[in-house]
C-alpha cells in the first residue's frame, strides 16, 4: 500500500520561506551551543568532562546535518508559477536528519551515563544497552520511513515504526531504572532534581518524532510537511541544547559536591552557577562571612 512521500509536496512561498527559517535557525543556534560547550569544559572536573564533549560533539554533527538539509532544501524545490515543486533531491531535504541521529542520539544516552552514578562495568552495561537500543530505533524509523519505497510505503512505515518505537520504550524503561538508582545514590544531592529533570525533557520533547512519523502515514499535505519539518527543527534545539545544558548543570554540581567531598577530581578553578560562585576560595570567604552574620 502506497502513498505519495511527505517531502513530494508543492509549497507556498511563505511555507517554504518557514522551513528555511526553522532549519537555519536550528543550524545557527546548534553551531552557538557547540562553541559554547568547547569554551566552557574546563568549567567541570575531568570526571565528568566526557559528558560535555560528548555534547560538543552532538551539537557539531547536528549542525553539520542541518548545513546540509538547508542546501539539499534549496536545491530540493524549484520555483514555479504553481509554488515551490519537489525535485528528485526533495527527499535529501528530509534524510539527513536520520543521519544525525544516527550518530547524535547514542551520544545523548552516552551524555546521560557519565554525569549518572552509574560506574565501572554497570556503566558500561548500561551505554552498552542504551547505544543498541538508540542505534536500533533510528536505523529501524530510517528504512520504515525514507529507505523502502522512498517513505511512501505505509506497510512498511507501521512495521518497521512499530519496531523503532520498541525501541523507544526499551530506552523510556532504561532511565526509569537510572532514576531509580540515582534516588538511592544522589539522596540529599543537589544534582538530583537537575537530573530527573534532565531525563523528563528528553522523554517528553522524544514523543515529537514518533508524531512526526506518523504523519507520514495519515496525512501528506504541504502543511502537513511544514509542520513536520518546524516541529523536528525546535525538538533538535531542545533535545540538544536544552538537554546539553542541563547536564552541564548536572556536571559542575557533582564537581562542587565532590571538592566538598575531598574527592580529588583534579580541577582547581571555581565553579560558578547563575552567575553566582559556588566553589573556590571567594566562594569560602563568602561562606565565612555569611556564617559570621
Amino acid at each position: 500500500m502506497n502513498a505519495n512521500a511527505l517531502w513530494n509536496v508543492t509549497l507556498t512561498d511563505g511555507q517554504h520561506s518557514l522551513v528555511f527559517y526553522a532549519l537555519s535557525v536550528a543550524g545557527l543556534a546548534l553551531a552557538a551551543f557547540a562553541l559554547r560547550s568547547f569554551a566552557t569544559q574546563h568549567e567541570v572536573s575531568v570526571r565528568y568532562r566526557p559528558a560535555i564533549i560528548a555534547g560538543m560533539c552532538v551539537a557539531a554533527v547536528a549542525f553539520l546535518s542541518y548545513v546540509v538539509l538547508v542546501l539539499k532544501f534549496d536545491a530540493g524545490y524549484t520555483q514555479t508559477s504553481e509554488g515551490w515543486v519537489a525535485t528528485s533531491n526533495a527527499v535529501l531535504s528530509w534524510a539527513p536528519r536520520y543521519f544525525d541521529w544516527t550518530v547524535t542520539v547514542p551520544l545523548l544516552i552516552t551524555e546521560l551515563i557519565a554525569v549518572s552514578t552509574l560506574v565501572g562495568s554497570t556503566a558500561s552495561r548500561y551505554r552498552t544497552i542504551g547505544v543498541s537500543l538508540a542505534v536500533g530505533m533510528i536505523v529501524t524509523g530510517f528504512i520504515g520511513g525514507v529507505a523502502i519505497d522512498d517513505g511512501a510505503n505505509l506497510t512498511a512505515l507501521w512495521i518497521w515504526g512499530t519496531l523503532s518505537a520498541l525501541c523507544m520504550v526499551g530506552l523510556y524503561v532504561m532511565f526509569i531504572f537510572m532514576m531509580m538508582r540515582a534516588r538511592r545514590d544522589m539522596a540529599g544531592s543537589s544534582a538530583l532534581p537537575t537530573f530527573n529533570l534532565t531525563i523528563a525533557l528528553l522523554c517528553v520533547i522524544w514523543f515529537a518524532y514518533p508524531i512526526v512519523f506518523a504523519l507520514q502515514g495519515f496525512t501528506v499535505t504541504s502543511g502537513s510537511y511544514v509542520t513536520a519539518q518546524v516541529l523536528l527543527s525546535v525538538a533538535d534545539i531542545i533535545a540538544k541544547i536544552g538537554f546539553g545544558a542541563l547536564i552541564h548543570k548536572i556536571a559542575k554540581q557533582r564537581t562542587a559536591e565532590d571538592i566538598a567531598a575531598g574527592i580529588d577530581t583534579g580541577h582547581t578553578g571555581p565553579i560558578w552557577m547563575n552567575g553566582e560562585q559556588v566553589m573556590g576560595p571567594r566562594a569560602g570567604r563568602q561562606n565565612t562571612r555569611s556564617s559570621r552574620r
